[in-house]
């Protein structure tokens, strides 16, 4: 089945950096859109980032844009997200999940697990 695991969280200082992984369980990354979410406390679950099994098309939220890198390494079976210039708005838990697309609501084809928590704190 699709199963993902996140890991690379911590507490950073602002304007620090953390790298996320993720990785697949059971299946091969590339053959699927995967795409970042992040839930904040009290906030609903948002979509962060998505990068497509063609490797090719990579989208991200406004909030993010110029900061967060998602990329793939086919060897490894992994999804990164690259986070830099981090702020204290970004603190939230982070999960991967495969995605039927990457544009428009997301339809989510594996389970959500616990997440990595990512805190920017001074």
């Amino acid at each position: 089945q699709l199963r993902l695991v996140e890991s690379g969280g911590g507490l950073v200082q602002p304007g620090g950096s953390l790298r996320l992984s993720c990785a697949a369980s059971g299946f091969t990354l590339d053959y699927h859109n995967i795409g970042w979410f992040r839930q904040a406390p009290g906030k609903e679950r948002e979509g962060v980032s998505c990068i497509s099994s063609r490797g090719g098309s990579t989208n991200y939220a406004d909030s993010v844009k110029g900061r967060f890198t998602i990329s793939r390494d086919v060897a490894k079976n992994t999804i990164y997200l690259q986070m830099n210039s981090l702020k204290a708005e970004d603190t939230a838990v982070y999960y991967c999940a495969a995605r039927l697309r990457c544009s428009g609501s997301p339809v989510i084809l594996s389970s959500w697990g616990q997440g990595t928590q990512v805190t920017v704190s001074s």
